[in-house]
């Protein structure tokens, strides 16, 4: 079997887009005229194929007049054209394909009409022109690219696919994302018509928008839906034929696609695959519940916290409106801060909705918002419906039957069916359907729940969430032992105690007085607040060194908040700031004007709450940590958040929503950490036992599981370091620590694989130590740690074990810190010149001094990584002109490198070999000069003087001569995309023929000749096609 390529993923690629039904051609072979046997572009800077949409807006709009069809196909030829941003441009561009594109004309009468002309039939794909095309070259502002495979529906690019090859180690799916950013910078108007972007590397593959950071690019890993692909299934497979079915991508394209608009960046989103099947089971279910034989009991679906479940309730919100012919929606939550997050997730994507929902703020605007005939989507909370003081029975809003009622978080325990919730409901809305939403299971003993709502109707739960990465572990630590209290003064949680809650607090409602202020009291003690915020700076000041991020408090009562602030800004003074747009530290809270005065500057409106909630968002702003009481519990996301300190009784549904504020997927981020002042441990226990045994793996990892593999992960790297004596050293002076990182960059690249072995092991103890600090085993190791990751930072930077120098993709998107440690000199990276202790070389020239230079230095390891890596840049450069000579070169450097690695040669012999190769290189540059040739003519000489036989009977002047006509006619005949085009490839193969006979070459070799012609004319082309 061949080697694997990237064109044979490519292949198959097209492959599995053809048993789908799509139609597939060349990039070349519809490329603009002269090049493209049947041309469908007139330039390269076109991205549609115009004639394709023309055809499909006549089809799909006959009763339209034709001057309004035109005037429609000019305005989505104009989309790249409308702003700068490319995003204000996609989302333009995303309504006119959903909805279609708005048009007037004049009726025969003489009035005007306004209309909308369809780009796509939504409802039946074989209506539309399906097509992917690879190599497709677009030329915008003089950059030049060209996609691997682009999907057109009637003629729209709707998604790029760009693929690596899966053959080649450095070649990764973080590459393929890479070059879609460089894509969408270069050759913006191609994105202007994007729906989706697919990068695959042959073992990876993920679907993203326009937007999606790397992180956010995700595994599709179902293609019906029903059950989840087999890992023996290709990923890319299982994607195209997931995402690619015909009916799926119009279904995804007009239900699955939102535009979140926060001030003046817009968020492209897509649904994830758990996401698009939820919601469609829901609306089928919903369907069935809504008929006449329904029982209006639409299900639950339970996709646990972290995992877009709000934007979940947004698709299906979006297509159960078009499925039940426009219902009301009525969205319901149990708290009005839960009410103001999901309200405002809705509004970001009223366009999804096609209309823009309300929020009502009270009983009698709720009446009114619900009389209407049909249509809107309405929020409320469920003590609206409750009934008014002093009666039992709740007045009915309306008996229609198209309304749809919508629970965020649908719990018992939250909605309190015990008081009436179903009766209340009922009697308010007695012929409406309802449907649950929840982060956490229902509780095996909760029949209420199923009898309003019904069974699940899906399922994405904990376990599935951190498999696929949509959320990531969270761990547990209890610091109750770290606060030095007599028992007495020890807080102890009343099996039956019951919170109040922060509104109660505020409008003192004193109904559970005496246990929660005998708590409270407790807990908010001076000499224990104290205690805990000095633990608190030194445990958080320790996470922050580690991992890049934010913290919340979860304080028990708003006195306490306040004064936990005061205790942690005495000893951080510089943690405060009275303006509320700067400060490291903030109390969010409630409160009155009837409140304490030194409480005052913590309570704040709705809207600098809202601008405190965007800081806190902003993992680039200083605001890091934040103390709250009940709000930003539920319903917030910070994806940088990893810490959280708990201070307050909680359990069950309450406390599993919390301590979820940490699962967020960022970066790099390893896991969230709970850590547990009070002694919540029996309640997270209790809390849990409604998930799998596989989910409570994943929720409420003691951090002790964390240290244990940190050691481990720490004992693979000493082991490495073993007959290497470095800790003594870590104490010495700085030039000392300086020289022990060069030394042990020097021995670790002379282990076997050392390189490979290193970078790995350091990474994942890098990982767990993140996840374990401040446990104590973490500090005893700290300044270990920190000199680990200053080598690996060195030998990556050197080029090691990432097959060349600069960023490789652990680079990108870092969460995890490089410890600044006292053990180490700098935190700046020691390259591989100053490690060896030279200036940093001109590598172009590569003088006798340097490579005398290099011959005696003490480190040979590092000597031999840094004549490699230089080796290599020269020899790459040198590709891009000679090709018989750079393989040539190449050949030698590797069995140098094979010599050197199976241990046959010392490091010293593999240093002089490789001084004498350099010699040779430098002394290749000069040659072109000597004899008179240009360095193309060079290199085509070179491709000549490979058959010896036309040495012996031409000798180098007719070669050389030949050389210089060959640059000649080959310049003149390049054009773009020459290289797959096999038209011109055949007439450029009869030229060089032509010419090689003409002076009488070698007839046995002039085939292999003109072939290595050709690939060395393949090299230049870049530069040459554009001449032309």
């Amino acid at each position: 079997m061949s080697k694997y390529t990237e064109s044979d993923l490519e292949q198959a690629t097209l492959e599995w887009l053809s048993e789908l039904g799509y139609s597939v051609v060349g990039g070349p072979e519809i490329a603009p005229p002269p090049d493209g046997e049947r041309p469908e572009r007139k330039s390269y800077s076109d991205v549609v194929l115009v004639e394709r949409l023309q055809n499909a807006i006549n089809r799909l709009n006959p009763d339209i007049p034709e001057g309004a069809r035109e005037d429609a196909l000019r305005k989505v030829l104009r989309v790249s054209t409308l702003s700068p941003q490319l995003a204000v441009n996609n989302k333009a561009f995303h309504a006119m394909l959903r909805d279609g594109v708005d048009v007037e004309y004049q009726r025969t009468d003489g009035s005007i009409a306004g209309d909308k002309v369809k780009l796509l039939d939504l409802s039946k794909p074989d209506k539309n022109d399906f097509l992917a095309v690879n190599q497709y070259t677009v030329i915008e502002n003089r950059a030049q690219r060209r996609p691997d495979v682009v999907i057109f529906i009637n003629g729209l690019p709707v998604a790029v696919i760009e693929l690596k090859n899966p053959a080649d180690t450095g070649a990764t799916v973080k590459g393929a994302f890479n070059q879609i950013q460089t894509y969408k910078s270069e050759i913006p108007s191609l994105f202007a018509y994007n729906e989706l972007a697919i990068i695959s590397d042959g073992l990876e593959a993920r679907a993203g928008t326009i937007s999606s950071n790397m992180e956010w690019f995700t595994r599709w890993r179902t293609i019906e839906g029903q059950d989840l692909a087999p890992n023996s299934v290709p990923q890319l497979e299982v994607l195209l034929k997931g995402i690619f079915e015909k009916q799926r991508l119009l279904d995804i394209i007009n239900n699955f696609v939102v535009f979140e608009t926060d001030g003046e960046k817009i968020s492209k989103k897509v649904a994830a695959y758990h996401q698009y099947h939820a919601t469609n089971k829901a609306v089928s279910k919903t369907m069935e519940a809504t008929g006449k034989e329904g029982d209006r009991r639409c299900g639950v679906v339970w996709h646990t916290q972290g995992s877009g479940k709000s934007l979940t309730m947004v698709f299906y919100a979006g297509k159960i409106i078009q499925a039940l012919d426009n219902p009301t929606i009525v969205v319901l939550t149990d708290r009005n801060d839960l009410d103001d997050q999901l309200f405002g997730t809705f509004s970001r994507c009223s366009s999804l909705l096609r209309q823009t929902p309300k929020q009502a703020e009270s009983r009698e605007q709720l009446k009114e918002y619900l009389k209407v005939a049909s249509g809107g989507v309405v929020f409320t909370t469920i003590q609206k419906f409750f009934p008014e003081n002093g009666k039992h029975d709740y007045q009915m809003l309306s008996e229609r039957t198209n309304i749809v009622v919508i629970a965020d978080e649908a719990h018992r325990s939250q909605y309190d069916f015990i008081d009436g919730f179903a009766r209340h409901m009922r009697d308010a809305l007695p012929n409406a359907s309802f449907i649950g939403f929840t982060g956490t299971p229902i509780e095996l003993t909760d029949k209420n729940t199923r009898a309003v709502f019904g069974e699940y109707v899906d399922v994405y739960d904990v376990s599935q969430a951190v498999e696929d990465k949509a959320t990531v572990p969270i761990y547990y630590e209890a610091r109750l032992a770290k606060i030095s209290l007599k028992e007495e003064e020890r807080p102890k949680i009343d099996p039956e105690f019951e919170e109040l809650t922060e509104g109660e607090e505020v409008e003192k409602k004193e109904k559970l007085k005496s246990k929660w202020a005998r708590l409270e009291a407790l807990v908010g003690a001076p000499k224990r607040i104290s205690l805990i915020a000095k633990d608190l700076v030194e445990h958080f000041e320790t996470r922050l060194s580690a991992v890049d991020g934010k913290g919340m408090v979860v304080a028990m009562s708003r006195r306490i908040a306040v004064e936990l602030y005061n205790e942690l800004v005495k000893l951080r003074p510089n943690w405060a700031s009275d303006d509320d747009r700067d400060g490291f530290l903030k109390v969010v809270m409630t409160g009155s004007a009837a409140d304490p005065l030194d409480w005052q500057k913590h309570i704040r409106t709705k809207q600098v709450r809202h601008d405190i909630a965007n800081r806190m968002k902003d993992p680039n702003d200083k605001l890091k940590l934040v103390i709250v009481r009940d709000m930003w519990l539920t319903g917030f996301d910070v994806p940088c958040l990893h810490t959280m300190y708990i201070d307050k009784p909680m359990k069950g549904h309450g406390l599993m929503q919390t301590v979820a504020r940490v699962n967020r997927v960022f970066k790099d981020k390893q896991g969230g950490l709970i850590v547990d002042y009070l002694g919540i441990a029996p309640e997270l226990k209790d809390a849990l036992a409604y998930y799998t045994d596989n989910d409570r793996k994943k929720v409420a990892i003691p951090q002790e599981e964390a240290v244990r593999i940190m050691l481990e992960k720490y004992e693979v790297v000493c082991q490495m370091y073993h007959g290497f004596e470095y800790k003594d050293k870590l104490k010495g002076s700085a030039s000392e620590r300086t020289r022990l990182i060069a030394s042990a960059m020097d021995y670790i690249l002379g282990l076997e694989d050392g390189q490979k072995r290193y970078i790995q092991a350091v990474t994942e103890l890098s990982f767990a130590f993140s996840l374990s600090v401040p446990d104590e085993e973490a500090l005893k190791i700290r300044d270990e740690v920190a000199f680990f990751q200053s080598v690996k930072a060195g030998i990556r930077k050197s080029g090691g074990g990432g097959g060349g120098g600069g960023p490789t993709d652990e680079d990108y998107q870092e969460a995890i810190k490089q410890i600044v440690s006292g053990a180490i000199v700098s935190d700046k990276v020691i390259d591989i010149y100053s490690a060896t202790g030279i200036k940093t070389p001109d590598i172009s020239i590569l003088s006798d001094e340097f490579l005398a230079e290099v011959k005696d230095l003490p480190h040979k390891n590092l000597a031999f990584e840094m004549l490699k890596r230089l080796l290599n840049d020269e020899i790459v450069t040198m590709m891009r002109s000679n090709l018989v000579k750079s393989r040539s070169f190449a050949q030698m450097l590797e069995e140098t490198i094979k010599k050197y690695q199976n241990r046959t040669i010392e490091a010293a012999q593999v240093i002089a070999e490789l001084v004498e190769l350099a010699k040779k290189i430098k002394k290749e540059k000069e040659r072109g000069g000597e004899i008179g040739l240009s360095p193309e003519e060079v290199a085509f000489y070179d491709a000549l003087c490979v058959n010896e036989s036309a040495i012996r009977e031409l000798g180098d002047k007719i070669l050389m001569q030949i050389a210089r006509e060959l640059v000649s006619m080959l310049r003149k005949n390049t054009t773009i995309d020459w290289t797959i085009k096999e038209n011109v490839q055949a007439k450029l193969r009869v030229y060089v023929k032509k010419l090689l006979r003409k002076y009488n070459y070698p007839p046995d070799k002039q085939e292999s000749a003109t072939q290595t012609v050709l690939e060395q004319a393949n090299l230049l082309c870049k530069d040459w096609s554009g001449e032309n």
